[in-house]
């Protein structure tokens, strides 16, 4: 039985859609575009339908609010450690820092909703759900595992260049530790029935239950560090956007390391080390969210090495973590910024700056825009 001509066939209109779900589907319909036209056109057909995700130009204007915003709720918040006399000793230092990390977020959230709004909110900021997922869950884990390693690798490094001492055979500055707390819970007798090898088998099992903890606080820092400022700043250049916007990062922590926090120095030298310090974490942690089109591999690596620092120092000698001078031979001192510098390097030097997927897109779909 053949099949009648073309011509032969009945004309049938097609069924009427609901209006919604014609709208709906006319907004995601892909744009048209002539048979023949190669895949690298088909995708810059795509975004230029969709609009661009980051912006051409940099909003300066949003960028003045945001840190006006940010650095003001900062210093707002650690106002009480100034006024009280107290500094890093007040009894609510403990709530006053975690705080504190959420003012990038605010400043974003006014920025986003009345200085100047995306046109796809979640997408900007790094937020949509995790796609593709491979890509995403591979930078979250490299965030984890880079930045938990960093702090330790930074203390032997300090170990080698004499900044400070390690000791990983009599455990001195974990039994050290042990000794305060039982010292504190001696009039309650409620004495820590540990030695000093279990505490650090504890201390180093836990590590990703803190990070998980600690990235809580942390998102407030990079949902506005990395998820807003840093594309906003984009268009100047991304080497230069991830440099300008650590140092910004460095320069909001100013209330706290005017108190001594972190360097102990209450000058501009403490001020400045910070400063130095968050521009060469923040290029790294910079690199992988826009690496990944995504803010989660930042605020896992800001969680890891918040947690993974403080742990890490138990493996200092008593001795040497009695010295302030100490924290020079950790991550936050010459060890630390070595390290990251080296890896500036591998990552300027591997052309990884210029492999920046869209937000939303597969690296294979953004690089044939």
């Amino acid at each position: 039985m053949t099949s009648p001509e073309p011509s032969a066939l009945p004309s049938v209109a097609p069924p009427a859609l609901p209006a919604a779900v014609s709208a709906s589907a006319h907004l995601n319909a892909a744009p048209a575009v002539a048979p023949g036209v190669s895949p690298a056109d088909r995708q810059r057909a795509k975004n230029a339908a969709g609009g661009p995700i980051f912006p051409v130009t940099v909003p300066w204007a949003a960028v003045v609010v945001f840190v006006a915003i940010a650095f003001a709720g900062a210093w707002l918040v650690a106002l009480p450690l100034w006024t009280s006399g107290e500094g890093l000793g007040h009894p609510l230092f403990g709530l006053i820092a975690p705080v504190m990390m959420f003012t990038p977020a605010l400043a974003t959230l006014v920025v986003v909703l009345w200085v100047r709004r995306p046109a796809n909110t979640p997408r900007f900021l790094g937020l949509s759900p995790i796609r593709p997922a491979g890509r995403t869950w591979l930078f979250i884990a490299l965030a984890f595992v880079g930045f938990t390693l960093l702090p330790f690798l930074a203390i032997l490094l300090g170990h080698a260049l004499g900044l400070l001492r390690v000791d990983l055979v009599g455990l001195s500055g974990v039994q050290a530790m042990l000794d305060a707390a039982n010292d504190a819970a001696g009039a309650s007798g409620a004495a820590v029935p540990l030695d000093p090898a279990t505490l650090l088998l504890i201390s180093l099992v836990s590590l990703p239950f803190l990070t998980a903890i600690n990235s809580v606080a942390a998102f407030g820092e990079e949902i506005g560090w990395r998820g807003w400022l840093l594309p906003s700043l984009r268009p100047i250049g991304t080497a230069w956007a991830l440099v300008l916007s650590g140092a910004i990062w460095g320069l909001w922590h100013a209330p706290l390391i005017l108190l001594g926090y972190n360097y102990q120095r209450t000058d501009v030298v403490g001020l400045l080390s910070m400063v130095a310090f968050c521009v060469l974490t923040g290029f790294v942690i910079g690199w992988m969210r826009l690496r990944s089109a995504s803010v989660w591999p930042a605020v896992v690596a800001h969680g890891a090495i918040n947690t993974a620092t403080s742990q890490f120092l138990l493996l200092v000698d008593a001795d040497s973590l009695a010295d302030p001078a100490t924290l020079w031979g950790s991550v936050l001192g010459w060890p630390g910024w070595i390290l990251l510098a080296v890896a500036i390097a591998v990552i300027m030097l591997t052309g990884q700056l210029r492999k920046q997927p869209a937000p939303g897109l597969t690296l294979a779909e953004s690089r044939l825009g």
